[in-house]
């Protein structure tokens, strides 16, 4: 009982503050969800929808199709190609075996991947990493492709967003990020890509995959998950931040989709907090009538996410 009343009190808080931060939502849409409170308060019954189901209906009443639409969007700046192989699969082919787990921030050698593959593994939990050792990752990702049961994915979340957007029809996507021959090969033909984005060589990401139960000395996997590492400067530096900028004018978009600040932790705090602040100042020059959404993702050095939220 003490649950249901929590969350009947959480939930009209948050009815309270969407209405103070958002008044202008449809009305119905408040409506909706007062009267799903209402009936979260007086449920009883075992044929009623559940706690989970009523909250579910109310957000997705909430959640509506923006009223704005673009025809143009500019996205960037990490592109890549994804290249998805059984984790154990590759450890083995180089030659690793499994000893102890522990974690390392930033892997310099194919022990400390090793180590630090089993170390998520064991847990079933996902994790991303940088490899510090160019020749090796290069070693590494060869293996890695080689490897029949391999598959090739568009990869970088500029790319997969700018990948998705071209599926309108009616829309033009401009992608600016580091797009080598693969990765044009992958991306949909509609998707406009400016010369200075074109570059002889991918960025790959190697995703080492595992299934629920599976087995790597005596590491054990409780649920299926991944493993991802690369070494990748281009996105890391965010290098084509300024191509994106500067082909702003041109295409003349209405819509910036900006992605690729987490590619930063594998820079040096010093490297990291110059380019920080030469993309905030960059993004500063932006024409107020090119709306921004800037797109996150995974990352574990609190610093740099101070720093995004500051600057």
């Amino acid at each position: 009982m003490w649950a249901r009343a929590l969350c009947v009190g959480l939930l009209a808080f948050t009815v309270g503050l969407i209405h103070h931060l958002q008044p202008e939502l449809p009305e119905a849409a408040l409506q909706y969800l007062s009267s799903s409170l209402q009936g979260l308060s007086a449920r009883g019954s075992s044929s009623s929808p559940s706690l989970e189901e009523a909250l579910s209906a109310a957000w997705d009443q909430l959640i509506t199709a923006p009223s704005r639409h673009w025809g143009k969007v500019a996205v960037g700046v990490n592109a890549c190609v994804d290249v998805v192989v059984s984790g154990v699969g590759l450890l083995q082919a180089l030659g690793l075996h499994p000893e102890s787990g522990g974690d390392h921030l930033v892997l310099t050698s194919q022990e400390e991947l090793a180590t630090t593959f089993l170390h998520y593994m064991q847990r079933g939990a996902a994790a991303e990493r940088f490899y510090s050792d160019a020749d090796s990752f290069q070693h590494i990702s060869h293996t890695a492709t080689q490897n029949p049961d391999a598959k090739h994915f568009v990869g970088g979340n500029a790319a997969l967003i700018a990948q998705r957007l071209a599926s309108h029809p009616d829309m033009e996507v401009l992608l600016c990020g580091p797009v080598g021959p693969k990765l044009h090969e992958l991306l949909d033909d509609r998707i406009l890509v400016p010369p200075a984005s074109l570059q002889g060589q991918d960025e790959y990401h190697l995703i080492l995959e595992y299934k629920a139960g599976e087995q790597w000395g005596s590491g054990h996997a409780p649920a299926a998950s991944r493993f991802i590492f690369s070494h990748d400067l281009s996105n890391g530096a965010m290098t084509s931040l300024e191509v994106l900028l500067s082909s702003l004018e041109d295409f003349q978009p209405k819509l910036l989709v900006l992605s690729g600040l987490h590619m930063m932790e594998g820079l040096s705090q010093e490297k990291r907090a110059s380019r920080l602040h030469e993309a905030a100042s960059a993004l500063s020059d932006v024409p107020s009538d090119i709306l921004i959404h800037l797109e996150l993702a995974s990352m574990t050095d609190g610093d740099l996410m101070r720093g995004i939220i500051y600057q």
